[in-house]
């Protein structure tokens, strides 16, 4: 007795027989419909039914195939698996949507007062202290650079003070500071699960990894003061994100406007957007990867938007797909995102006066704003702690660091 696998092979075989001999019997037709090479007559009404109905025809078997193949029941189906298949898909909990961790400002932070620069980032440290990266005495102007992107006060040298500096989680005091004459525009800070310290500056052209401990750059993305769009240049680079899997995202930047990734050694082995990715971006200010959706979330500054990508750290497919893209009239100008589990939270900056400057919560999955919370002058940078203790952001005038601890 012929099993049920045995049954469906012999139907499907059948069934692909049956649609082979209908598609020759109308190729044949059709042929004899349009005249041979040499030869043309007015098509009649009956030749145009026919071509029509062999085009449905073909488009029927199309999907009739795509259809048996998807249920591993076609004649093809075999050992043979496509070599990059998705990850199957978790169940979608939404139970957060309804009520998100909001934000809630702590009053009394930091207990001691604090005269930094422009403060462009912010990120946390292995022990949980916020740490920020500013620019001194110095100030980005009009006058910093030229319209090919070159800086105009080199011969200013470096900033001369120190632009690291470690803060107690606590009651936000110095606990360390660093990076006096290295320095000439400093914007992005973060700082991976291995410690290593990563900038960026805007008037080098350059990407910094520094090593715990270290005074010289274990890795430099770019060339030092030229800017340029080739595999090896960069301008005016904004931000970073480090995967755990060592991965480097380079958000790139004022002038190109592009997403770059590397390997944990620097090599270059993507760019975002490429064909056939439909993504324009227009000055990529922060970064903030979530992983497990295998998404990298761009502050889309100049397009008002945030857009995540597909990352590419599980697997390959769904790279150049679209991406998830939220943007909604009362967004604005978003300067940097931080992902929080499956959310991610984003802080816009000065845009219009219709436009309050706050903080954002939303959810990349459903491409939507679930939450509005805080007030702000001109934000400049977020980021959390991984255990969600804290969260911290960064204003460039006033030159300040606020703390927030989440609530349900």
């Amino acid at each position: 007795m012929a099993t049920a696998a045995t049954t469906g092979q012999r139907r499907t075989a059948t069934t692909m027989g049956m649609n082979q001999m209908l598609l020759t019997l109308a190729l044949v037709a059709l042929l004899v419909a349009v005249g041979g090479a040499h030869s043309y007559t007015v098509p009649r009404d009956t030749d145009i039914l026919l071509a029509d109905g062999f085009f449905k025809r073909m488009r029927d078997l199309f999907a009739e195939r795509a259809y048996e193949d998807a249920l591993g029941g076609g004649a093809a189906a075999g050992p043979a698996e496509m070599a990059d298949e998705p990850p199957p898909q978790a169940p979608v909990d939404t139970s957060h949507l309804d009520s998100p961790p909001k934000p809630k400002l702590v009053e009394d932070w930091p207990k001691v007062k604090h005269t930094f620069g422009q403060v462009t980032a912010v990120t946390i440290d292995l022990q949980g202290n916020p740490v920020i990266f500013h620019r001194g005495s110095r100030t980005w102007t009009m006058e910093s650079f030229n319209a090919t992107n070159h800086y105009q006060h080199i011969a200013e040298g470096p900033i001369p003070e120190n632009t690291i500096a470690t803060l107690a989680a606590s009651d936000g005091a110095v606990l360390e500071e660093r990076g006096a004459g290295i320095f000439y525009m400093p914007h992005g800070l973060t700082i991976d699960h291995n410690g290593n310290m990563w900038l960026t500056d805007v008037a080098l052209h350059q990407v910094f990894k520094f090593m715990p401990g270290r005074d010289y750059p274990a890795i430099t993305l770019g060339h030092r003061f030229e800017p340029g769009s080739s595999k090896s240049h960069l301008c005016k680079p904004t931000a970073v994100a480090i995967a755990s899997t060592g991965e480097i995202f380079v958000a790139d930047g004022y002038c190109n406007s592009r997403l770059l990734k590397y390997n944990a050694a620097g090599r270059l082995i993507r760019t975002i957007p490429q064909p056939p990715e439909f993504l324009s971006l227009q000055t990529p200010h922060g970064l903030a990867l979530l992983e497990h959706l295998d998404m990298v979330c761009v502050a889309d500054r100049e397009n008002m938007r945030v857009v995540c990508p597909r990352a590419g750290l599980q697997t390959s497919y769904g790279e150049g797909t679209q991406a998830a893209t939220i943007q909604e009239p009362d967004l604005g100008r978003v300067f940097d995102v931080a992902a929080y589990g499956d959310l991610v939270y984003a802080v816009n900056g000065p845009t219009s006066p219709m436009i309050p400057v706050r903080g954002f919560t939303i959810d990349p999955r459903s491409e939507t704003i679930i939450d509005h919370w805080g007030k702000f002058e001109n934000p400049h940078s977020i980021t959390f702690c991984p255990n969600g203790s804290a969260m911290y952001v960064t204003e460039i005038g006033p030159n300040r660091v606020w703390k927030f601890t989440l609530t349900m």
